[in-house]
């Protein structure tokens, strides 16, 4: 059985949107990515409705299984966190009104799952992005490779909550096994704390 996953990086001028499959074995490939743009200098109303258009747009064609979307964190630039909080929104509307499931993931979940290492930089989530998804170069811009990045946790994520105590680790990549053991980190209780 095959997962469709579409994976959002919520962006104001440039929205990455990325759909991939994962088969039985955990393998992920690329389905279609794209970027949607919006106008810097267009009215905020306008820029919404394009992105909201075009992420309605790749729904509908590719009709996901589950949709991943980055969570929005807090940053120094109130600008910024809002204009991606916006397309968050639209995004989850979307979801919702086709009956899609949804997760959100932060930034530091989805460079753990992509690469093992959850302050990994942009070059090397989108490095192992390309050579997970067998590629020959790594998705541009950043947005379409972070996209891709989360629809890939979200996947595996979602796949090892399905799958059986008894799976054998030996099919993992370190990236999956590094996401597992930091997953089980967090739901096991520690004495003493």
């Amino acid at each position: 059985m095959t997962l469709r996953v579409l994976g959002v990086d919520p962006g104001l001028t440039r929205c990455g949107v990325g759909i991939i499959e994962v088969d039985a074995k955990r393998v992920p490939s690329l389905v279609s990515v794209h970027t949607i743009r919006s106008a810097a200098d267009a009215p905020l109303e306008q820029r919404l409705m394009i992105i909201a258009r075009g992420i309605e747009a790749l729904v509908d064609e590719f009709q996901p299984d589950a949709m991943a979307i980055e969570r929005v964190f807090a940053q120094n630039n109130v600008r910024t966190v809002m204009g991606t909080a916006q397309v968050s929104g639209l995004a989850l509307r979307a979801a919702a009104e086709r009956g899609i499931p949804v997760a959100l993931h932060t930034p530091s979940e989805v460079k753990a799952a992509v690469t093992g290492y959850g302050s990994a930089d942009k070059a090397q989530v989108g490095a192992m992005v390309a050579r997970l998804l067998g590629l020959d170069a790594v998705p541009k811009p950043a947005d379409a490779a972070d996209a891709l990045a989360l629809a890939i946790c979200h996947a595996w994520r979602r796949d090892a909550a399905r799958a059986p105590a008894s799976t054998s680790p030996q099919g993992l990549t370190p990236a999956q096994r590094a996401w597992r053991d930091a997953e089980k980190s967090i739901r096991t209780p520690r004495l003493g704390r």
